[in-house]
């Protein structure tokens, strides 16, 4: 089966779950929301001090919990109390979400490992040895992918990639990572996932029509609709997406 057939590109992507009022983002509520209306997940998997991983996207705890510190200098038993946005929702560890999910709609997995690849990763594959869902793994982190390719070559990879504007990483990472130099000989991605901000552009040429384009994060219909022929799928948040059309493929 082509992967443009696949549920990758079927129906629009719930960033971080269906999140909203009194729903925090990347919580088993936002999940449970999503399955309620049938729609793919994307969630954020970090790691505890030990390895542990969980479904949380900041480094930092104070966006989403009021703590200070590092998820990553967390324990299990640090993080118990802490509640999402003042919700009773606490930080899920990646085994409940998948529980929680229990293949009743797809996941994107994105893996939020910026330094060495091989122990986090392990510990992904872990929990996803023993899941009979649908799923796929993503990552800025070329490295990521290519520990998957691998290790579990049969598990559907996507390349996360933007310009970069805001994080601080050097020049040569950024030039590198940007144009996706990478993909060829380090992740070989299934799909690519590109800042919508920052499309379309020339780097994405090369892969219409051969491998599937997603976008994210779209949060409303204007831009939706901007992206039209540019992008086959998107991930999205804070408003309730139109149906995407084909797009049509690009020339080179």
């Amino acid at each position: 089966m082509s992967i443009y057939e696949t549920w990758i590109v079927k129906s629009p992507i719930a960033h971080r779950g269906l999140f909203g009022e009194n729903i925090p983002e990347n919580s088993l509520a936002a999940f449970k929301q999503a399955i309620k209306n049938k729609l793919p997940i994307e969630l954020d998997v970090s790691f505890l001090a030990d390895g542990t991983p969980v479904v949380f996207h900041d480094e930092k705890l104070a966006r989403m919990t009021g703590q200070d510190g590092f998820i990553s200098n967390c324990t299990l038993a640090d993080i118990a109390d802490y509640r999402l946005q003042g919700t009773k929702e606490k930080i899920p560890t990646f085994a409940e979400a998948l529980e929680v999910i229990d293949g009743k709609v797809p996941v994107l997995i994105e893996i939020k490992n910026y330094g060495k690849v091989g122990q986090f990763e392990k510990a992904v594959w872990k929990e996803l040895v023993k899941y009979r869902g649908e799923y796929a793994i993503i990552s800025f982190n070329p490295y990521s992918l290519e520990w998957f390719k691998e290790n579990a070559p049969k598990v559907k990879r996507g390349q996360l990639s933007s310009f970069f504007r805001d994080d601080k990483i050097t020049g040569v990472k950024r030039y590198a990572l940007k144009r996706m130099l990478l993909n060829k000989k380090i992740s070989e991605p299934n799909f690519v996932i590109y800042n919508s901000q920052d499309m379309p552009n020339k780097y994405l040429k090369k892969y219409y029509g051969v491998i599937p384009v997603l976008a994210f994060t779209i949060k409303n219909e204007g831009e939706e609709r901007r992206l039209k022929g540019f992008c086959d799928n998107i991930i999205f948040d804070s408003y309730t997406p139109e149906v995407l059309s084909k797009p049509e493929k690009q020339e080179k």
